[in-house]
């Protein structure tokens, strides 16, 4: 099995949230989980699902007549890995103008720049 890549289309991070949240999780788990919130096909959902195990992002165990997926990596390495590369690609690695454009973005609120305040701080 090759590495994880760190990115995740849209719809494979919606699965992955799924699972990461559930623990371990059925196609049926999470195509239900989906399906409350949008129409989703159950076949797309366990084409990702296969999809996303052969990228690395998912491993799975016979369990009588399905499959149980469990993510292969915590969610916060994931996240981590997609933050380092959208920086890498976007501001040549530099975390700075990141930090930057959501302060001057404004999209902030007061409460959310005190505690990024007290987190810099820390740091």
């Amino acid at each position: 099995m090759k590495p994880a890549s760190s990115i995740l289309t849209t719809q494979e991070l919606e699965i992955m949230k799924v699972v990461w949240q559930k623990g371990e999780a059925t196609v049926r788990d999470v195509y239900e989980d989906l399906l409350e919130r949008r129409k989703i096909a159950y076949t797309t959902v366990m084409t990702m699902m296969k999809v996303l195990e052969g990228k690395g992002h998912l491993k799975k165990r016979q369990d009588d007549r399905a499959y149980v997926y469990r993510p292969a990596r915590p969610e916060s390495a994931v996240v981590r890995g997609m933050v380092r590369e959208f920086v890498d690609r976007l501001f040549d690695g530099a975390a700075h103008p990141l930090l930057v454009h959501l302060v001057k973005d404004r999209r902030l609120t007061k409460q959310e720049l005190e505690a990024l305040a007290r987190t810099i701080e820390e740091a």
